[in-house]
């Protein structure tokens, strides 16, 4: 891969992450760009502290963005007229909206119509679809979706709101554990108008019972199933999904389960479930920094197995084909009552050839499932979580393109954060040995004829910008990153991107909420011709 041009530092530069993945930018018929950089006009700091800032969504005719506030569960109504000034216009608590309700967890605009997935107080309880009127707020409709919905999106046309039900379990193996089943709500809201007062949707079902008699050749087929006493549907955690160009087809990702389901959203079925397979980091190009006490920035190749585990989701269409591109951050069933499966390595009992790497400056600290890998109680592979990289794949679920280990490489030199620092305090190595940078975000935005996918770091923070206009051959553009030292913008969750056409400053723009710092900052996209 091409690793030419700019690397952007400081408060005039962007650090985010992406949750809500999306297709977006300008008619392709437009001029096309030779590049792009990122400029910082403004921000907002949010009431409640860690957690006020998460994912966002803008609507043009009122000028107005809306912004998840997970630390008080509400939705934060900010005045976008002047980017470079965002202002606090309301507070709307998920309680005057619900009586059941916990947080918001996601958020998405379409014409004057704000959807929010909203998780009950009771995360293993059904959730709702909340549809406002973004002018004065008013409820237009409601649906009954699935356990602990945890990502809304419309299709392109804005007919059909998706839901992505995560259905958490609250425990395994307790008398009053609850295991939701995952889901996909599909809701038709086609005849919701901005005049609709309070209307009952009905939301379709796309679920995964019929999946349940496959349970051991998902498995065989590289599909984690792995809960205790979990059936394939129980198991099964939608986290995002990004929907093709033609609304046909929504790509989910099950990040826990390393798979992708597709779905056909006229129908509201779960056609195929896809496995990701696994990051070979022993090959050239696919190193890690597995120690967080080598005390020295050691990217190289290792015996090690990366789960994909993708969390964000985007796609977007190449001479009529649709590629998917995810941000593999990794995720882990860790803590749960009654099941752990996170582990370091110098803790389990290891094949002679593994042994010799258990210190804990070679993997001995690095966190691996003990899920997978070992034979009669040996572990004989390791299996650890993300890939520290984004990664393109076909409409198949076939993967054609991988970062390596670029996205550390790329981030090991900054100024004002320490190599493979958290996203609250500035200590070097810390993330080393647990997914490193962590991409969690990824966004796609179109400009002329070329495309450009912007990946979040939720660690050490900033975004990477590739041109992948040639899916299998992706260009980096630049990284920009404003956090500074423990302080700045920390922790970025959600972003938006804002078309030229749409934007109150007529530049296309990029908003970001940093769940750390609890500030919402504005961007503009400046295209270089």
């Amino acid at each position: 891969m091409n690793l030419k041009k700019t690397i952007v530092y400081g408060a005039s530069t962007l650090g985010l992450v992406a949750v809500l993945a999306a297709c977006g930018g300008s008619d392709a018929g437009e001029q096309t760009p030779s590049g792009l950089g990122l400029t910082k006009l403004g921000a907002f700091t949010h009431q409640g502290g860690e957690g006020s800032a998460e994912i966002t969504a803008y609507d043009a005719a009122s000028k107005k963005l809306f912004v998840v506030n997970g630390a008080v569960a509400s939705l934060d109504v900010l005045n976008l007229s002047n980017p470079a000034k965002p202002e606090l216009l309301k507070s709307i608590t998920m309680a005057s909206l619900w009586a059941d309700a916990g947080a918001a967890n996601s958020v998405a605009v379409h014409q004057g119509m704000v959807a929010l997935a909203v998780q009950a107080i009771d995360k293993t309880k059904p959730g709702r679809l909340i549809v406002l009127r973004a002018s004065d707020y008013a409820i237009l409709g409601t649906a009954v979706v699935g356990a602990l919905p945890d990502m809304v999106t419309f299709t392109p046309d804005g007919k059909t709101l998706l839901l992505a039900n995560e259905g958490e379990p609250n425990s395994y193996g307790a008398s009053d554990s609850v295991d939701p089943e995952g889901s996909i709500s599909v809701v038709d809201v086609s005849a919701l108008t901005l005049s609709s007062a309070n209307v009952t949707l009905a939301a379709k079902t796309a679920d995964f019972k019929s999946f349940n008699t496959q349970k051991d050749a998902l498995i065989a087929s590289g599909v984690r199933i792995y809960g205790p006493g979990a059936s394939v549907a129980q198991d099964l955690e939608p986290e995002y999904i990004t929907v093709s160009a033609d609304g046909k087809t929504a790509y989910v990702t099950l990040q826990e389960n390393n798979a992708l389901a597709i779905v056909d959203v006229a129908t509201a079925k779960v056609t195929s479930i896809k496995p990701l397979g696994y990051k070979d980091h022993s090959l050239a190009g696919n190193g890690l920094d597995a120690s967080d006490k080598d005390n020295a920035v050691n990217i190289k190749t290792w015996p090690v197995l990366g789960m994909y585990l993708p969390d964000a989701i985007a796609s977007y269409s190449v001479a009529g084909q649709t590629y998917l591109i995810t941000a593999n951050e990794g995720d882990a069933r860790a803590d749960w009552p009654g099941y752990n499966e996170e582990e370091r390595v110098k803790d389990l009992t290891l094949s002679p050839a593994l042994e010799a790497f258990k210190s804990d400056a070679q993997l001995g600290r690095l966190n691996v499932t003990t899920s997978l890998g070992a034979v009669n109680g040996v572990y004989e592979k390791l299996y650890a979580y993300g890939t520290r990289s984004f990664s393109i794949w076909n409409a198949q679920g076939q993967q054609v393109f991988d970062s390596g280990d670029q996205l550390e490489q790329l981030t090991k030199d900054l100024p004002q954060a320490k190599f493979n620092a958290s996203h609250s305090d500035n200590k070097q190595d810390d993330r080393s040995d647990n997914k490193g940078p962590e991409p969690e975000g990824v966004i796609v935005a179109q400009f002329g004829q070329k495309h450009y996918a912007f990946i979040g770091l939720e660690r050490i923070g900033g975004v990477m910008v590739y041109d992948v206009s040639q899916p299998s051959r992706p260009v980096y553009e630049t990284y920009i990153n404003t956090r500074s030292g423990a302080t700045g913008d920390l922790g970025p969750e959600g972003m938006h991107f804002v078309a030229a056409d749409k934007s109150p400053n007529g530049k296309p723009l990029l908003v970001v909420g940093n769940e750390v710092s609890g500030t919402t900052v504005i961007y503009q996209i400046n295209l270089k011709y």
